[in-house]
Formats: C-alpha cells, structure tokens, sequence
C-alpha cells in the first residue's frame, strides 16, 4: 500500500510535501522486481567539507570511520553518502520500523479492544463469579485507563466480584509482559482504598470530577489457560488511537510499548518484512532481533532509516496529518528523548542510544534545500558527546542551507498527540455491553 509504484507518484509526492523536484524515469532502476533509486549527487564542497571536519573529529576521538553511517538526501537529491547503504546497530532508530509496520497494518485510527466479561450475575452490587479481561496487546494501557474503567464497572453496577480477576488473551498494564503481574496491577487500581502514593499522583492528573472506582476482588488474579464459554461481555475498553499511541512511544523512546506493538504485529520477522516493502529499500539493510532496538543485533542502514521517515511522511499526508504527529519535534516536543538536544528548531527526529551507538534520523527544514531527510549513525562510547556532534553537525548544515522563513506546512504537527494526559482516561472509551448480566 505504501510504495512509491511509479516515478508520477513520486514527483506528486514530492511537491506536496513542500520539495520541487522533477523526477526523471531514467533514475529509477529494478532492484529484484523491486523499484529503487538511483539518486543524482550533489556536489556542494561547503557541505562535503563539513562532512570531511566531522568525520576527522570522529577519527580523533579514536573511532572508525567505517562505523560510522550517514545519509542526507532533499527530494530526489543525495547530498551526503558515508556508509549510507550498511547496516549498522542502529538501537532505536528500529522503532521507526516498529512505528511504519503499525501504520501499514492497522491505520492510524486503529485502536486497541480490551474486553471485559463474567461469569456470573450481578446481585445488589455483587458479581457473583470472575471478571474476566481479555486483551488484544493495547500497548498503553497504563494505571489512568484502569481507573476510567473501574469507574465504568461501578456505573453498570459491580462494586465487588466473589470470584477472580481473570486475566486471558494479551493483556498489557504499565508496560508489564507477564499477564500475573499487569493483573495485579489491574486489581490494585480497580479499587481506590488499596492506592499506592503512585497511583493517587496519576489520577490527580486526569480530568477534575474524576470519580474514584471501588472493586474489590475477592478471589486474587488468575491467568486463564483456556476461554470460558460460560462468559457474558460487560464492556469493550478501546485504547487511545494509534497515532496517539506511537507519538508517545517515539517521544519517550518506550521499548515496552515498542515490543508489544511488534508481537501484535508477528514479530520482528514481519516488522523488518513490511518496513522494507513498504519503504521500497533492500531488506538486507534491516536486521532485526526484536522491535524495541536494545541490542547491538539490531541493525539499519542510514539510507533505510530515511526512507522509512520518508514513506511515514507520504502516508499520513492524504490523512491530513504529518511526520510531526508521530515523533518529536524540536523545540516544540521538550520531554523524553529531547530534554538535553539542541537541533535546529523545526527538526522531526527520533532518537537511538545504547551504549556503544548513538543515532538520530529525522528531517529538517532548509531555505535552500527544503525539507533535508537526514540519518546520522555513530558508533562510539562517548554518548553525550556524539549527541552533541550530531548536534553540531545539523546546525552547521543549516547554516548552509539557511533557515526557512516559516516552517512548511508538510511537517507541521495536525494533532496534539504529544499532549497524553488530555486523552489518557476518557471514560468515553468504555463502551457498556450489556448491564444485567445472567450466565445459566
């Protein structure tokens, strides 16, 4: 769905993301069947020499040029090629992939379905049975949602439960794995008089006149092996949407949420298969072991990396939505990963870090050059210090290429995805199935 079929579509492409640039069918070529780029250079000395000072700044700090990926392209143009084409550890530059896989499968509206049954009937505020929650990997369901939901469950009645907390199918909570825990964490919100000083400081975070729920589980948590047929659906739990999902993961660089998207998604097998269909690249310039980026396993090439924002950026934009509504924009997005960075104001990046790779991949607006797309991919132990070169080395460039007068309206954010607290919580979310509830 996501690739670039012909040269046309490109060029229209190009031009509504705020890039003049004529494509010439002559600069496409048959990878596999596949079609792929051969992009023109540029040659600008200014900028190559820019290039030639940081590469020697690397250098001399003792690391190897050869570790070190970078690829910058503006349109149809390449203007900087070091390395661009290997894969590289590149840490979390992966949820990229994890982020494009997402949107290729489910859409930006998807949301994520947590259902919520029993097993017996409700009597005078009593469920006499198990509550049983049936997830489907909603990967933010977090400690606001459980108390909008324990609200819904004493709206429809149900103040106490005989029985157990059932926890079945792929239920996540506070980005915990293992189905036990998220449950007891469940049953900890679900009632207001167990709170911990943690739990009472997010719900003094969501909307004033937010009710405290009070369900009290007799029976502990059960991890269910096998559905229960003798079961009757009180309520469908939607998660927030997934845009507004993936904003926050890629703004706090969350490997939890990352990794619970790309087993909902098949793994890391199926993420690195529809990253690198749908981005158009060869899939030997992606290696992944898992969808979250820890591990030096992991591997991207800069000119991947790219790509994959590129192909982002396409696809939301018939939706009336930009690459800034997804990852970080500096200046604008201060948390998370962007706390201590200092690229050029206007920049959509994300981050990668571990602790021998430090990686950034974004795009940036340029008077001269427009929108630059741009993967910068070092390997080093000097963390902040490679994040302060990379740093250099965009504001540099953009002394270059010059500051926009405005920021194009092609990377300008559409939503306030960046803003959780307005959206975590939203009883109306929870959908009521059924309010008397009998099981024969």
């Amino acid at each position: 769905m996501l690739q670039l079929f012909s040269s046309g579509l490109l060029s229209l492409w190009l031009e509504n993301a705020g890039v003049n640039a004529k494509i010439n069918p002559s600069t496409l070529l048959t990878w596999q069947g596949v079609p792929v780029f051969m992009l023109p250079k540029a040659t600008e000395p200014s900028v190559e020499n820019t290039l030639r000072q940081y590469l020697q700044q690397l250098t001399a700090q003792g690391m190897l040029t050869a570790n070190q990926g970078i690829w910058i392209q503006s349109g149809s143009t390449l203007l900087i090629n070091h390395q661009g084409t290997v894969p590289l550890p590149a840490a979390s530059l992966t949820k990229t992939a994890t982020t494009l896989a997402a949107l290729e499968t489910w859409g930006t509206k998807h949301q994520f379905e947590t259902l919520i049954s029993a097993t017996g009937p409700i009597n005078n505020g009593v469920l006499q049975g198990d509550l049983v929650i049936t997830g489907v990997g909603d990967p933010f369901f977090v400690w606001e949602e459980a108390i909008a939901l324990g609200n819904s469950l004493n709206q429809i009645g149900i103040r106490q439960v005989t029985g157990k907390l059932v926890i079945s199918g792929n239920f996540y909570m506070n980005y915990k794995f293992d189905p036990q825990e998220a449950g007891q964490l469940l049953q900890l919100a679900l009632n207001s008089s167990t709170w911990t000083p943690l739990i009472t400081s997010q719900y003094l975070q969501m909307r004033k006149g937010t009710a405290k729920p009070q369900v009290v589980i007799n029976g502990g948590v059960e991890v269910a092996t096998l559905p229960n047929p003798y079961q009757v659906l009180l309520l469908r739990h939607r998660s927030m949407t997934l845009i507004q999902i993936l904003k926050q993961m890629n703004i706090y660089s969350n490997n939890e949420m990352s990794e619970m998207l790309a087993r909902s998604l098949g793994g890391h097998q199926a993420v690195m298969q529809i990253a690198a269909r749908a981005a158009n690249f060869p899939p030997e310039e992606i290696q992944l072991v898992n969808g979250s980026g820890l591990g030096m396993e992991n591997r991207i090439s800069a000119r991947a990396a790219s790509n994959m924002f590129m192909t982002i950026q396409r696809y939301l934009q018939p939706q009336n939505l930009t690459i800034a509504d997804l990852f970080p924009v500096s200046g604008r997005d201060r948390a998370g990963t962007m706390e201590t960075r200092h690229i050029p104001t206007g920049t959509i990046v994300k981050t990668g870090t571990l602790n021998e790779v430090s990686a950034l991949s974004g795009v940036m607006p340029t008077r001269d050059r427009s929108l630059v797309w741009f993967t910068i991919i070092n390997r080093g132990t000097d963390i902040t210090r490679l994040r302060s070169q990379q740093d250099q080395l965009l504001q540099k460039l953009l002394q270059r290429w010059e500051k926009p007068l405005e920021i194009p309206m092609a990377i300008i954010p559409r939503t306030d995805t960046a803003n959780a607290s307005k959206y975590l919580g939203d009883p109306g979310r929870n959908e009521i199935a059924s309010k008397t509830v009998k099981v024969n």
